[in-house]
């Protein structure tokens, strides 16, 4: 009897649509409202600490002298504080997920510089 019950499943998994997607090939299509990893936009970024100090998991660090802000996505815990809590709304919630890695590594962003290189020629002719 049990045959009979396991060729009615097999026979009814031929004829439907496969429960899981083909990955390699079509990548996932993430919700609206997903929480993915935390990104900046570090030209609006004025460095102030905030996110900082709102952030639980103590991921991200901000250093007003040197201009970096550091981010330890694998201690992001993807709640989104650190978002809501930016007065310049710099930092935003990406829809993917932080890509796994043998090593915990940081992120670290730095302030760009303005090239100056046009009127320092300018000032010489």
């Amino acid at each position: 009897m049990a045959y009979l019950h396991f060729a009615r499943t097999v026979l009814a998994s031929l004829f439907q649509k496969p429960a899981t997607t083909s990955y390699p090939v079509t990548p996932r299509e993430y919700p609206d409202k997903t929480r993915g990893k935390v990104a900046i936009e570090i030209d609006d970024c004025i460095y102030c600490g905030m996110c900082m100090r709102k952030c639980p998991a103590d991921a991200i660090t901000v250093d007003r002298a040197q201009k970096t802000w550091t981010i330890n996505p694998f201690s992001c815990v993807q709640c989104a504080c650190c978002v809501d809590n930016c007065p310049k709304k710099c930092l935003h919630m990406e829809v993917q997920y932080t890509a796994p890695a043998p090593v915990k590594t940081e992120e670290v962003f730095h302030a760009r510089v303005p090239d100056h290189s046009e009127d320092r020629s300018d000032r010489d002719g």
